[in-house]
């Protein structure tokens, strides 16, 4: 199969479902993500259309996300006992770096990975400091 770059909400799609696939399998991961996530189905649809409004943020759009990332993210920590780390972080990375590169090439691959790593640092920046809070009150 010749790759090429993310162009339509299908690629987006492909890549949300594969990644999540090998995340579901994953021995740190797949126990948070199968217990958090419910309604599987549901949730790629929502993680597509959050990667679709991420990547392709000058288009219009049928969909548009609307949530808070960072508030169900620390969410799953607290429901984890605050036991997610930089570690988990790093796997759920690498695992999304491996898929782009499997599926993948072009500008929008990479500006997939870009965000992804700017995503996951903030995200881990905002459950740390949301421990700090709790820890005060």
């Amino acid at each position: 199969m010749e790759k090429k770059d993310i162009n339509t909400r299908e690629d987006v799609y492909l890549l949300v479902s594969s990644f999540y696939t090998k995340v579901r399998k994953d021995d740190l991961l797949g126990p948070i993500f199968n217990t958090a996530i419910k309604d599987w189905d549901e949730h790629l649809d929502r993680l597509t259309t959050f990667w679709e409004t991420s990547l392709f943020m000058t288009r219009k759009l049928e969909q548009k996300y609307i949530g808070n990332p960072m508030e169900a993210h620390v969410k799953v920590d607290r429901d984890n006992n605050n036991s997610i780390t930089e570690l988990h972080f790093g796997v759920w990375l690498n695992l999304w770096y491996q898929t782009i590169d499997e599926l993948f090439v072009g500008e929008y691959a990479d500006v997939a990975k870009r965000r992804a790593r700017k995503m996951g640092t903030f995200l881990h920046l905002k459950i740390f400091e949301e421990r700090q809070k709790h820890k005060k009150d």
